[in-house]
């Protein structure tokens, strides 16, 4: 059946000049072509899909804005948002959020078809003429000068473009400058560039009887660490679930499903491997959100499957999508059919199903692909590293963004000696003691082409950036703002019949600002405060032998703090989710007596620790290995869990080693006990 979203009857004839167009209608397009409407430009919205509003209202339904400095997203963003609300409580439903209160770590959640009507509704206000279906075919330009789009459903001529797509399709058919995958540490001198390894290895055979690499591996050799590749982090779908019978619809088995392509998953599950399946965020109307699992191992994204996106034409994008479509099923149906996932476990994925009320045209099946970034435009000014967490101040801001620097997986490296391994994840770089992102402007230069290039054409979301700094821009909150930007600028420049880079930034500031936009940086954001000195409990007041951190040699690299409480003494040690194996910390020590001894760790559990922390214990020729799982609760009352059990012989020196080998998450050193039973 054919795929056609009717939004409503617009009065656009191809050929006839607009003031602007916007190709592509995601969250950064969507808000470029409202802001420019309400500049009294005449706008016509391109999307190359049946599908309008990206991301935003194609299954991420989970805000990503909880982790960033929402007094800085005004304009459109919180508009947006307030309809949504309005949405609720206008059908006499409960609002799901308050979206005047800003303060971070709320979740802002909604249900995808609500998201939609709210899209479709403030386009239509604005006088937006949408076409959708409308892949671009060619441009034409004159000299630096994009004169007409030559799409599938006709010309469309524009005096300033704005590529609002998230691949930056109508900046490369310009033929403007852009690149793709990940800098080499020396290009920009940005430490998380080239490979990352935060995940602790797998222990388990990346190949097959006939030493071929398994499915679902992508590559055999790590590489230079410093080295940059064109790789880029790994797409999946969101997925809309529900457990409601009245609202559960099936979830379709996948045709011509073949077990062997999850044997990786099943090596890794026998191993003890954690991280096997995918998050969920509860949604309202007894909703879930699901995402692909930054900090798992194998999860919804397809590792290395959206590398040839970018370039793909038409059809090839196609059958790329339907690639992931197909990986998602069958993932799905392994998690809740495959004998090697524990019971429980599989219970719980096979009671989800899709929901009815959502996505009704694609079979409930989410629309879009999470093209979690592509080509970025080399403009004007290169977003780096530097620029989100040094030098964030600009000159010519546009928009402030602060999401914390969060990359998924990029490829998945099996081992000839042993291991697999997943590379290119950053674990969210926040400002230190907060939840949030540093906060930074983005400036205009970042969106602008070379005037050589094109003089007429504006990038808000494949804009000028690195890897690095894309990992922190490609959020649908941050893009809508860009977006928003964007749009007023194309406006400005239209009716001033000025190129792009030559329009005057006070005059664009004052438009922005009268359109609700926040453009100056946030004060910085508050740390939690230190804990009283009253709050740690003194080591000698326990039982049995307290190896308190202080007592320990440390060698490598470890952050004294007494954020969370509480703890053993002053504090405790971490290694700043490191992961490289150069911290360890060694304790010494001689039983006065032999016998059954409890261990026990004190550590402040969250979801950002490591799950396997190595804790080494020797006595003679005796060594006893444990892993600590620092994101388990500790028990009631008290700031230590039990985790092993040992035999120890009196008289004879005991040495204790916590180190952060293959750990990957934060390894928190608060204190050891060692108590005879």
């Amino acid at each position: 059946m054919k795929r056609l979203l009717l939004l409503w009857v617009a009065a656009v004839c191809a050929g006839e000049e607009s003031d602007v167009i916007v190709y592509g209608a995601t969250p950064g397009g969507f808000c470029a072509a409202i802001a420019a409407a309400r500049e009294g430009a005449k706008v016509v919205l391109l999307e190359p899909t049946a599908h309008v509003g990206g991301l935003s209202t194609g299954g991420l339904s989970h805000c990503d804005s909880n982790q960033m400095r929402r007094e800085s997203l005004t304009g459109l963003f919180e508009e947006w948002h307030v309809r949504i609300v309005r949405d609720y409580v206008g059908r006499g439903q409960k609002a799901p959020y308050d979206p005047m209160d800003k303060t971070p770590g709320i979740r802002w959640v909604f249900e995808p078809h609500v998201a939609t009507r709210v899209t479709l509704a403030m386009l239509k206000e604005a006088g937006v003429a949408v076409v959708t279906e409308c892949p671009l075919v060619s441009v034409e330009k004159e000299g630096a000068r994009i004169i007409r789009l030559r799409t599938v459903k006709g010309d469309f001529k524009a005096r300033t473009y704005v590529d609002g797509t998230y691949e930056g399709d109508l900046m490369a058919a310009a033929g403007v400058s852009w690149t793709i995958g990940r800098e080499g540490r020396p290009e920009f001198g940005e430490s998380l560039a080239g490979r990352q390894y935060p995940k602790p290895r797998m222990k388990i055979d990346g190949f097959d009887s006939e030493g071929r690499p398994l499915p679902l591996v992508t590559d055999t050799e790590l590489g230079p660490e410093e080295a940059g590749d064109r790789s880029v982090m790994t797409y999946s779908f969101r997925f809309c679930l529900t457990r409601d019978p009245a609202n559960k619809v099936a979830i379709p088995e996948p045709k011509n499903y073949d077990p062997a392509k999850f044997e990786l998953a099943r090596r890794a599950i026998r191993a003890g491997v954690r991280g096997i399946g995918f998050d969920l965020y509860p949604l309202p109307g007894d909703k879930l959100d699901g995402n692909n699992s930054i900090g798992g191992q194998i999860s919804l994204g397809l590792v290395g499957g959206g590398n040839a996106w970018h370039s793909a034409d038409k059809d090839g994008r196609a059958r790329i999508w339907e690639e992931h479509r197909q990986y998602s099923l069958e993932f799905l149906h392994f998690l809740r059919t495959d004998a090697a996932i524990p019971e429980k476990m599989r219970a719980e994925y096979a009671s989800l199903g899709f929901c009815k009320d959502e996505f009704a045209g694609t079979d409930h099946f989410p629309p879009a692909l999470y093209v979690r970034e592509s080509r970025r435009l080399r403009g004007l000014h290169v977003l780096t590293q530097a620029d989100v967490m040094k030098t964030p101040e600009k000159a010519d801001a546009v928009a402030v963004s602060s999401f914390p620097i969060d990359s998924h997986d990029c490829r998945r490296v099996a081992l000839r000696d042993g291991d697999v391994v997943d590379e290119g994840t950053i674990f969210p770089v926040r400002v230190p003691g907060t939840g949030v992102g540093y906060a930074y402007q983005v400036p205009y230069r970042s969106l602008l082409p070379r005037r050589s290039e094109c003089d007429n054409l504006l990038v808000p979301v494949a804009l000028s950036c690195t890897h690095v700094a894309m990992s922190s821009l490609r959020i649908e909150g941050a893009w809508m703002a860009i977006g928003q930007s964007a749009g007023v600028a194309a406006a400005l420049s239209a009716k001033r019949d000025v190129a792009v880079q030559e329009l005057a930034y006070p005059a664009l500031k004052a438009r922005l600002l009268a359109q609700g936009q926040t453009l100056d940086l946030p004060p910085p954001p508050v740390t939690r405060p230190a804990p009283r000195p009253s709050s740690g409990i003194a080591p000698e007041s326990l039982p049995g032998v307290v190896l308190d951190d202080t007592q320990a040699v440390l060698s490598g690299g470890w952050s004294h703090s007494a954020n969370f409480s509480p703890h053993v003494g002053k504090g405790y040690v971490h290694d700043e989710a490191r992961g490289d194996g150069n911290s360890s910390a060694t304790f010494r020590f001689t039983p006065e007596r032999g016998g059954k001894y409890e261990v026990r760790m004190a550590y402040s559990p969250h979801p950002t620790r490591s799950r396997q922390v190595p804790v080494m214990i020797v006595q003679g020729e005796t060594v006893i290995e444990l892993r600590v799982d620092q994101t388990l609760p500790v028990e009631p009352g008290s700031a230590f869990r039990k985790i092993g059990t040992v035999q120890l012989s009196e008289g004879t020196p005991v040495t204790v080693k916590v180190s952060n080998r293959d750990t990957g998450g934060f390894v928190i050193l608060d204190a050891l006990q060692f108590e005879a039973r």
